[in-house]
């Protein structure tokens, strides 16, 4: 249990006067209707992305602290992707 959650079965401890039974299942049932976390999409783009410049770049490669922020290219004629140096 989290932080959160301790807080919330001491209360319920509290308000059924110490019946850690009653307390225990009236927890149990307040944890059952909480909302579930969603899963995170996985980034196609991101996957490949990152796969393309394994290939390219060696193991020992530094990008530094802070790394890159990679957009696709702009402007007239523009083809590929511009890495900035995040500072």
């Amino acid at each position: 249990m989290n932080k959160g959650q301790t807080r919330k079965y001491n209360a319920m401890l509290k308000s059924v006067n110490g019946d850690e039974k009653a307390a225990t299942q009236m927890f149990n049932i307040w944890m059952d209707a909480q909302p579930k976390k969603p899963e995170v999409p996985v980034d196609t783009v991101a996957l490949t992305l990152a796969d393309v410049l394994n290939e390219y770049l060696p193991k020992d490669t530094r990008l530094g602290n802070r790394g890159y922020t990679v957009k696709k290219a702009k402007g007239k004629g523009a083809d590929g992707f511009v890495a900035i140096k995040n500072e």
